[in-house]
């Protein structure tokens, strides 16, 4: 999938330059996701109470919610560093072994898409997250033996868009365990105008609220669209970011009043043209669309699902009424069997 889109299942090369400004560095600072930031909290403040190190952590949820801030967050509120490293990267046993021996007492160390880990790399976290120690083979054949290798107490923090990929025993080695939702409109209008006030541009608030609400409820997606509509209204305005230079923009962009981008408009139209509004299956849908699955299944149908544009079913995906009525179609009949 094209790094330039709107959405996409990972941040891209623009976003690490901007985020690491943006991006909130206490639980104070965090906005929106209310009860798993009071229950850290909690945790946290007992953690560092004891002298303890936390207990493990799983973040999972769509892409862009804040998953990654969250475990920067968490390292800053526990006072320790965070060592962050992804799933796929890690790619020998040894590798994770070593990420393991150097860690601190009581730092966090932070796998992104940990679903994407191997099995033996998974096998080598088991003790190191339970009793804190490796079980290292050394030698081969009948002479081979198992060396036990202390490790400081550390926290892992998982972050995941696909928990049903974590095996069940890695899964229940997390004491701590949040799904980020989606934001709300308010709480995506305050990061909208936290995140205009760190660039330097000013916004009105209507055009702040109208970011907002073509969000998709995603930080990260509310982020790229201020930085598109900033350089909008430094090229073809004042550098004022009114609600008419918001609209112009955001035409420019091709996203609509509920956030939809190409895409998201092309994988309705396929259910309904192709597909005679459905059931369709994943698979046959990702074909179709020359798309790929993964991006389809974490980024795009969770918020039609939400927002009820889209149906799962057992069969498969199905248009609801609302897509055929945004695209000014007559909805199928009530008696169709889905």
């Amino acid at each position: 999938m094209s790094d330039d889109r709107l959405l996409a299942a990972s941040r891209v090369d623009e976003d690490v330059q901007y985020e690491a400004g943006l991006r909130p560095r206490t639980l104070d600072e965090y906005i929106g996701q209310e009860r798993i930031r009071e229950n850290l909290h909690v945790s946290i403040t007992a953690a560092k109470q004891r002298g303890e190190a936390l207990d493990h952590v799983l973040l999972y949820g769509p892409p862009g919610l804040g998953k990654t801030t969250l475990a920067t967050v968490i390292a800053n509120e526990l006072g320790v560093a965070i060592r962050p490293t992804a799933g796929p990267v890690i790619e020998k046993a040894g590798d994770l072994a070593a990420m393991l021996t150097n860690l601190q007492a009581r730092e966090v160390l932070f796998i992104d898409e940990i679903h994407r880990m191997a099995p033996a790399i998974e096998e080598i976290l088991y003790p190191a997250m339970e009793d804190y120690e490796l079980d290292i083979m050394i030698g081969q054949g009948p002479g081979a033996r198992s060396v036990k290798v202390p490790v400081q107490r550390f926290t892992l923090v998982g972050a995941t868009t696909r928990t049903g990929l974590l095996t069940s025993p890695l899964r229940a080695r997390f004491g701590i365990v949040h799904r980020l939702d989606y934001y709300t409109e308010l709480d995506i209008y305050e990061i909208v105008r936290r995140s205009a006030r760190i660039l330097g541009v000013e916004i009105e608030p209507d055009a702040a609220t109208d970011i907002a609400r073509r969000s998709r409820g995603t930080p990260r997606v509310a982020n790229r669209l201020l930085r598109r509509v900033r350089d909008y209204a430094q090229v073809r305005a004042d550098g004022r970011i009114s609600v008419d230079v918001a609209r112009r923009a955001l035409k420019l962009l091709e996203v609509d009043e509920h956030g939809f981008d190409e895409v998201d408009r092309r994988l309705l139209r396929t259910i309904i043209d192709k597909f005679s509004g459905g059931p369709v299956g994943v698979a046959s849908l990702a074909a179709a669309m020359s798309e790929e699955r993964d991006a389809l299944e974490d980024i795009y149908e969770p918020f039609l699902i939400q927002i009820g544009f889209l149906d799962r079913t057992p069969r498969g995906r199905v248009a609801t009424p609302r897509a055929y009525e945004y695209f000014g179609l007559p909805a199928p009949g009530k008696d169709r069997l889905w």
